[in-house]
């Protein structure tokens, strides 16, 4: 899963991505409200992290403008201030929760943590689709079919975990470059192709039914 952090305070944006990328989360950083709202706006995240005080753009007007975009995103404000009237503000806004500084890392870990399982079925140790199950834990994938296992490496687990949140949908080539790689990254064109066919003769290997095909001019689908 892809989080967001806005915070212009570059010291404790590193220490928040750190530990979040020790989490197992994907994670990329603004330091300006300019450039978190472009990037929220992609609607490619599942959380962001957003200070207040921001230059460029306030985190209050990026929160408008994500939440008049319909953008599905859970949204933890944080900021310096502590006073009730800035609290609801955010509430009335729309963000999901607030945390004030200074604050203890996990903490905010926890909370992230929180928020994310309420979004519904998106963190489970175990996803599964027709014949296969793919542990989070551990990036193992498993066909119950046969009960072969096989690891995935990292890159290819973000791929196919992409995929089974998204079971059956077609999904765009630049939708999977901003979500596994990220909206800032430098990719070669053949990328996405050479990590796709890693990951279909893992999936063959361990005798799973379940294929991905690319539909023409549209992107890829998974399917049984």
């Amino acid at each position: 899963m892809r989080i967001l952090v806005v915070e212009d305070e570059e010291t404790i944006a590193d220490v928040i991505t750190t530990k979040l990328r020790k989490e197992k989360y994907e994670i990329d950083t603004s330091y300006d409200g300019e450039d978190g709202l472009y990037k929220a706006l992609s609607n490619i995240y599942d959380l962001i992290i957003l200070d207040i005080m921001l230059p460029k753009t306030n985190g209050l007007e990026i929160l408008k403008e994500v939440k008049e975009n319909d953008i599905s995103a859970k949204v933890i404000m944080l900021t310096a201030k502590s006073e009730l009237e800035d609290k609801l503000k955010g509430f009335n806004t729309g963000a999901d929760d607030y945390v004030t500084k200074p604050f203890h890392i996990e903490e905010l870990i926890a909370r992230v943590n929180v928020q994310l399982r309420n979004k519904g079925n998106k963190i489970k140790d175990i996803l599964e689709y027709s014949d296969l199950a793919l542990n989070i834990r551990t990036s193992t994938l498993t066909c119950k079919l046969t009960n072969e296992a096989i690891n995935i490496p990292y890159r290819e687990f973000l791929l196919l975990e992409y995929f089974m949140n998204n079971k059956e949908q077609i999904i765009s080539k630049e939708q999977i470059y901003d979500k596994v790689w990220g909206i800032d990254n430098d990719y070669e064109s053949n990328n996405l192709e050479a990590y796709l066919s890693f990951l279909r003769k893992k999936i063959k290997i361990i005798g799973s039914k379940v294929s991905i095909k690319a539909v023409r001019n549209l992107g890829y689908r998974m399917k049984e």
